[in-house]
């Protein structure tokens, strides 16, 4: 998986860029923003991610066993 997409964004996201970035709507990125083994940062009321950890998170929950 090419994470050069990423490269573009800011080193620490708002909920808005994860929806983009991620191609998926703001509640979901909500959604992320608060579970449990998502790398959130929070910074006041505010709900963050490093992108560094985000690309992590990514990896980490990427199935790679392959298909037959």
């Amino acid at each position: 998986m090419s994470y050069l997409i990423f490269d573009d964004l800011p080193d620490i996201l708002d909920a808005a860029q994860i929806a983009s970035a991620l191609r998926i709507s703001r509640a979901g990125a909500y959604n992320l923003l608060s579970s449990e083994d998502f790398p959130t940062l929070h910074i006041g009321r505010r709900k963050l991610v490093m992108k560094n950890d985000l690309i992590q998170w990514l990896k980490s929950h990427t199935n790679t066993t392959p298909k037959h």
